[in-house]
């Protein structure tokens, strides 16, 4: 069939032709916007899922419902060794140039970027032209400790946003890249905000282990956030994913054909675009047949292991490479830590460095204790088919 034509994006990050199953969160996310506005509670949500779920997309479609709603938004990728305070200061000044010409905010405003030029200069952050004529509020965000000053600067950013009228997202993906210390100070600011009702509401997306590192974090983090959960998608959700997209473009897929494709991608989003994507290209015409979805699972594991899963890989040291090849040696997870230490002829604690370095660079997680997972679904087998 005509690739020009193709509707299925495999891309990370990109916007399905059809976002199926996720529907409560959706539906969850619009009404705390509207609460939010009226100065109801409301709850911010963590997006917890391992790789290729979709948090990403749903990151992206939050935002766009914020921005029909008139909510200011910011949406980052937690830095991998760059500070959040640095990363988010330019975002939160652009947020502060709007309000500051909302006649009804800026003064509030004014007073919010002299709190921001304060938190600025405790950090040493550089902030483009944030200084010139803003004088610093002594005392207000300038501790130089970020659990005091970002609280004060969400807080001076709420009332900004009230007095104007408006509200501001804040979304954040990969949360887990967060340091322990700037995930707390994220939980404080945002428990600030709550309970003085502040038009401030937050998105973030992470691996699953982000659940637990926001309670140790802060104990009061589970009743303030909602933690749900992005998975693979139910099979219905999954067929509608292939199905609908077809229909629109007045293509079809058989029944048997479709089947394949929700058993070999095992109902993943990001798997069920690629081989949606790859049956497309090689069905000759309508209706996509198993033969086409047998053409396309070569096609989609030749692209999947030269990228999605190859990128990972590849940033694993040759001891970290030896340790995940040891778990998919292992079967199909999850893993206990003992049986991978004793499969490297090692002990649990001699090997525990070497797993928590693994841990940090994401590919896998703890989803209990004494237990190991891969965070990104089907790596165990792209291991056992290249590195036997």
């Amino acid at each position: 069939m005509d690739p020009i034509r193709n509707p299925f994006a495999p891309g990370a990050g990109s916007q399905p032709p059809e976002l199926a199953g996720r529907d409560g969160i959706l539906t969850d996310a619009r009404t705390a916007l509207q609460r939010a506005l009226l100065g109801r509670s409301a709850q911010s949500q963590m997006l917890l899922g391992l790789r290729g779920v979709g948090k990403t997309v749903l990151l992206n479609k939050i935002e766009d419902e914020a921005k029909a709603l008139g909510w200011m938004t910011t949406l980052i990728e937690a830095p991998e060794g760059r500070p959040l305070a640095a990363t988010l200061s330019p975002r939160m000044a652009q947020v502060l140039r709007r309000l500051s010409t909302v006649e009804a905010a800026r003064t509030a405003a004014q007073s919010a970027l002299r709190a921001l030029r304060a938190f600025a200069s405790a950090f040493k952050i550089k902030i483009g032209d944030l200084g010139v004529g803003i004088e610093p509020d002594p005392g207000i965000a300038d501790s130089g400790t970020l659990e005091y000053d970002l609280p004060d600067l969400f807080e001076r950013i709420g009332e900004a946003a009230r007095d104007g009228g408006r509200g501001w997202a804040l979304l954040i993906d990969e949360v887990q890249y967060l340091t322990q210390e700037e995930l707390s100070a994220l939980i404080v600011a945002l428990h600030r905000v709550a309970q003085k009702g502040l038009p401030i509401l937050f998105w973030g997306a992470g691996l699953p282990n982000v659940a637990a590192l926001s309670g140790e974090a802060k104990s009061y983090a589970e009743r303030l956030f909602l933690f749900p959960g992005v998975g693979p998608l139910p099979a219905e959700a999954a067929r509608a994913a292939i199905r609908r997209p077809l229909a629109q473009e007045g293509q079809s897929i058989t029944d048997a054909a479709l089947a394949m494709i929700l058993s070999r991608t095992e109902g993943y989003p990001y798997f069920l675009q690629e081989w949606g994507f790859q049956a497309w290209n090689a069905a000759p015409g309508s209706p996509i047949a198993e033969q086409h979805v047998q053409a396309a699972t070569e096609a989609a594991l030749r692209r999947l292991d030269e990228g999605f899963f190859r990128v990972r890989f590849d940033r694993l040291t040759q001891r970290e490479r030896d340790y995940v090849r040891a778990m998919s040696r292992l079967g199909d997870g999850p893993y206990r830590s003992a049986d991978v230490a004793q499969a490297m002829g090692g002990t649990l604690s001699g090997l525990s460095p070497l797993r928590d370095q693994i841990i940090r660079k994401g590919m896998i997680y703890s989803p209990e204790q004494g237990v190991l997972a891969f965070t990104v679904p089907m790596f165990d087998d792209y291991l056992r088919r290249i590195w036997p």
